[in-house]
């Protein structure tokens, strides 16, 4: 259960000086069932528009592609898809750090009897990463980290595996949130802002550890041990933080 002990390091009331990069799913939205089932409401969208067009230096990075993102968030906001493996700048021009490795169609094979036979289990393709949802069926996270585990060294050095709230995820190497964090900021206009990171899940400590690095504000929303230096509740309370930066 949850304490107010957790949740009494809040941080700083921000400054529309700062830079944010923002996680989206738990942090800007609530989780759903299933990811194509998030709703992305007015107020959010109005939000973003509104710090973006007064800090001028805002950023998603998410683990969603671009191109869904892009469906959901359609502003002019720049983004990191895949855990830092796609990137689109200010400037508009798109990254891509890693194409997808044939190691993925052995492992969406090896997943196909699971699939079958557990049809709680979603395996999302997002053209670099197979992301395994088990949010419907709990009781598989053991087998299923251990399966993608074993697939994943089988690979060799093509893959890592990152784990998330109900998914594990097969992604190519050396690349994460904090590696697209530190690309945007040696650009403008978030190059010498101080940097902020607010994130819920296992795969944003990659992004808190590098704020950390440089000083930054590293943020975890919800419950769970983190490297994030501060807390905020849940979904309604960052929200609230990132519209006391318009306030002042």
């Amino acid at each position: 259960m949850e304490t107010e002990d957790e949740f009494e390091n809040s941080p700083p009331t921000p400054s529309i000086e700062w830079c944010f990069f923002l996680d989206v799913d738990g942090t800007l939205l609530e989780i759903a069932a299933n990811p194509n089932a998030i709703r992305v409401d007015q107020s959010l969208l109005q939000l973003l528009e509104r710090l973006h067009r007064a800090s001028g230096a805002v950023a998603l990075i998410s683990g969603r592609a671009i191109s869904d993102l892009d469906r959901r968030i359609a502003n002019r906001l720049p983004r990191a898809g895949q855990h830092g493996l796609e990137r689109r700048d200010a400037a508009g021009r798109l990254w891509l750090h890693a194409t997808p490795p044939e190691a993925k169609e052995l492992i969406r094979s090896a997943l196909t009897p699971w699939l079958e036979s557990h049809p709680g289990l979603l395996l999302e393709d997002k053209g670099l990463t197979l992301a395994l949802h088990y949010r419907q069926e709990p009781d598989l996270e053991e087998q299923l980290n251990e399966l993608m585990a074993k697939l994943i060294a089988e690979a060799g050095d093509q893959l890592v595996m990152q784990k998330g709230k109900c998914v594990v995820e097969a992604k190519p190497a050396n690349f994460d949130k904090g590696t697209a964090i530190e690309e945007f900021l040696a650009e403008a206009p978030f190059k010498g802002r101080q940097p902020v990171f607010i994130g819920d899940d296992l795969n944003d400590e990659h992004g808190f550890a590098m704020i950390n690095r440089v000083g930054g504000i590293s943020i975890k929303v919800g419950a769970g041990d983190s490297c994030a230096t501060y807390r905020l509740r849940d979904v309604s309370a960052v929200r609230a933080w990132l519209a006391s930066a318009l306030e002042r």
